[in-house]
């Protein structure tokens, strides 16, 4: 009797820790600027006789800089970009999709072009509001002699604003199923098992798998077309109030972190 009071006291406690797991992620999150951790990795930008060329793109983008709009191919978001030159420190740039604006940004580089400060709205990923935010860079590596000051390697140093609908997700758990959604517009409903499925909303990724790989710990592998193109394991706190995300991306091979916190 003592033997079997004990068998189901274990098998209890088994079922139990994967719901508790499960659990900790339900609810709506919002994550911090002011710890985010972003790529190491420099993005590197060439503006020389009238050619813009960004070469760490996926695919790389090379375009003159009259600001006309120019075809590119192979990037889900946008299929033109257009790159205008306002002066020596300052570009502005327009992508659009099927004639469609989609994303504006502008960037200033500092008079000693070691800093950039840069501001965007984009609705390239949204069907609702568009994503905007101001941020900073820093220059890691010069450009060629007399090319503009846009030119060289830059990191992503400082996120000073980002709207609300880019900040936050909304996670479900409904029996051995996880669902995410979010303000602009993307969801899907996926089993905590690694199995694959339909990631809704987003021109970029189409399907998700998730599966659970620690008492507190999810991983997400998002796919386009077939390929891994990000993975990202996230991690509950003991006191279920914050958690950590871990952001691969396979694309661009860089590394990131964020922590979020429950609303």
């Amino acid at each position: 009797m003592k033997n079997l009071l004990l068998f189901g006291l274990v098998i209890a406690l088994l079922v139990s820790v994967p719901a508790t797991a499960q659990n900790a992620f339900a609810g709506t999150w919002k994550f911090n600027l002011s710890d985010a951790q972003f790529a190491k990795k420099p993005d590197v930008f060439l503006l020389q006789n009238g050619t813009y060329e960004c070469k760490t793109c996926v695919p790389p983008i090379d375009v003159k800089a009259d600001g006309q709009d120019h075809p590119v191919s192979g990037h889900p978001y946008y299929d033109s970009v257009s790159i205008k030159v306002v002066d020596d420190r300052t570009i502005e740039e327009v992508d659009k999709k099927n004639g469609k604006t989609v994303t504006t940004s502008k960037t200033v580089v500092s008079q000693d072009g070691k800093t950039a400060m840069f501001e965007f709205s984009d609705s390239s990923n949204t069907n609702s509001d568009p994503v905007t935010g101001k941020g900073s860079s820093t220059q890691v590596a010069k450009g060629p002699a007399g090319s503009h000051a846009i030119s060289g390697s830059w990191v992503t140093s400082k996120m000073e604003t980002l709207s609300d609908n880019g900040l936050t997700v909304t996670f479900k758990v409904e029996g051995d199923s996880l669902s995410m959604t979010s303000p602009t517009g993307q969801s899907y409903v996926a089993k905590l098992d690694g199995t694959e499925a339909p990631y809704k909303g987003d021109p970029g990724t189409t399907s998700v798998s998730v599966k659970r790989v620690g008492k507190n710990t999810i991983e997400e592998t998002d796919n386009r077309d077939g390929k891994i193109i990000s993975v990202t394991r996230m991690t509950v706190a003991a006191d279920g109030k914050t958690m950590t995300a871990k952001v691969e991306d396979k694309l661009r091979g860089t590394n990131s972190q964020f922590t979020a916190t429950k609303q």
